[in-house]
Formats: structure tokens, sequence, C-alpha cells
């Protein structure tokens, strides 16, 4: 038993979605500091007064691992998701083969971040 047809049924839900970000934002303003407290907004690191500018130089030798690790990520989710599907009748030995095309592509940018890794000017 349909009670309001397709249509009303959206538009029901589409109520209910309206009534819950309006009491959301109700209560998050009856919940908020009423005053603005200049120690609490005041920037901290971990407890210590900050000291210098905000910004910092970024050290380009992380730049390597920083690529490593996200070709090992890939490649371990393509290869964890292939080996999960993997039967050899399902999807043949062409699959192999695009798994060691796909493994190549990756230890392509793989060498060029451990080259980077191993020179001492990055850049």
């Amino acid at each position: 038993m349909v009670l309001f047809g397709d249509i009303g049924s959206v538009f029901v839900m589409g109520l209910i979605g309206i009534v819950f970000i309006v009491l959301i934002v109700v209560a998050s303003r009856l919940l908020a500091p009423r005053r603005p407290n200049p120690i609490k907004n005041a920037p901290f690191e971990c407890g210590q007064v900050p000291v210098g500018a905000g910004k910092m130089h970024f050290m380009m030798q992380y730049y390597a691992y920083f690529l490593m690790f996200i070709v090992f990520d890939v490649l371990s989710m393509f290869l964890y998701a292939w080996a999960a599907a993997y039967r050899p009748l399902a999807l043949g030995v062409s699959s192999d083969w695009m798994v060691i095309l796909f493994m190549g592509m990756l230890f392509v940018p793989m060498g060029f971040a451990l080259y980077l890794a191993g020179k001492r000017e990055l850049w």
C-alpha cells in the first residue's frame, strides 16, 4: 500500500530533510559559545606559544617519499582487487598481461622517486 505515491514520498522525505537541517541549525545556535574568548581563539601548537612566521620552507626531499607512498598505495589497491577476483577461467590470460603492464607503468614513477630520493639536491 502506497501512502502518498512516488512524488508524494519524495516530497515527504524532502520535508523531513528540511526539518532535520533546521533542527541542526537551531541546535548549533543554542549550543554555540555566546561570547568570543580571545584566549581560546589564540593559535597554539601543542600547548606551546607559536614562534616565527606561519609559512615554512617545504623540503623537497619528502616529495620522493610521498610519490613512493602514492605509487605503492595505488598498486596495492589494484592488485588486491585483481587477486580477489582472479579466476583463471573467468579473467583469462589477458588479465595477467594487463596486471604486468599496470605494474610496469607504476614502477616507472617508483624508479623516478627512488632516483630523487638518492639525489642530494632535489630539483
